[in-house]
């Protein structure tokens, strides 16, 4: 049985290569072959790191799944960010680096514990919206009954650092603004709590694996360009590269981390299309 018109007009969406379109397609097949032999209900998870393709890959299998009678939506762990005010009290409280989204303990991750045992018992549930031009959160969406909740996150599946790990600085920022690891250690004992708690309930985790830290900067630059396209605004080049620094650590530690955690693992080349799925 092949993907369903619908999921198909999706992917041409997406202006792959033909060679890569049916690669994507085959990625499609396998996991959406898996999925429906999945004991429902169940919470899934996307890891990848920004520019891999996370959320398409969790519409394209909404899309497919629903035509198949599997009830199912999907949420970003974005949508769970703590909103601005909240942030600045942890910044205020605990360290400055928290005024940014973006690392474990800057999300509501208790709301995303509580929505994701509702889906597992079968109980309806009112999935969050963020938004991130706002920097705020919306309207929940309507409740919905769920068989399958898809969730994705850029940092699903990754468990806490050790002490030797946090000591060395990987970037600038590390080094500059959080000399005294006080940042670090806040956000791996987040890790080390309720993250954990709420990583156990997600299975099976797909990973989106990029090649490298150097392309994944590559392709948010892009994304940010074509952010400046359609609103006129964005952030500069400078802006950016200091943006992206507090996701460095965990994003670097994924590789050695999710190989062994992950059901399947969808690699990436540097073009961002899709090589393999084991």
């Amino acid at each position: 049985m092949g993907l369903h018109p619908e999921t198909l007009k999706g992917l041409q969406v997406l202006a792959l290569s033909p060679a890569g379109l049916d690669a994507y397609e085959q990625i499609l097949l396998r996991l959406v072959k898996a999925l429906t032999q999945q004991s429902l209900p169940a919470v899934l998870g996307i890891s990848g790191a920004q520019g891999t393709g996370k959320s398409t890959l969790a519409q394209l299998l909404v899309a497919e799944l629903i035509q198949r009678g599997i009830r199912c939506a999907a949420v970003s762990l974005d949508d769970y960010y703590l909103a601005a005010s909240e942030r600045q009290h942890l910044a205020c409280s605990v360290h400055p680096l928290l005024a940014q989204r973006g690392v474990p303990g800057t999300h509501a991750i208790q709301r995303a514990i509580s929505d994701a045992k509702q889906v597992l018992v079968g109980q309806a549930v009112a999935l969050p919206v963020f938004d991130k031009a706002l920097d705020d959160r919306l309207a929940d969406k309507p409740k919905a009954q769920l068989q399958l909740l898809i969730v994705e996150g850029w940092c699903l599946g990754l468990s806490a650092q050790s002490e030797a790990a946090l000591a060395l600085p990987v970037n600038s920022l590390e080094a500059e603004e959080d000399a005294a690891g006080l940042w670090r250690q806040y956000v791996n004992q987040q890790l080390a709590g309720a993250y954990q708690q709420y990583f156990s309930l997600i299975k099976p985790l797909i990973w989106l694996k990029a090649p490298s830290w150097d392309s994944i900067c590559q392709w948010r630059a892009r994304q940010e360009q074509q952010l400046w396209q359609q609103r006129g605004k964005g952030m500069t080049d400078t802006q950016l590269a200091r943006f992206m620094l507090p996701f460095q650590r965990l994003t670097e530690a994924s590789w050695q981390q999710l190989p062994e955690r992950a059901a399947f693992t969808i690699e990436l080349n540097y073009q961002q299309q899709t090589l393999l799925i084991d």
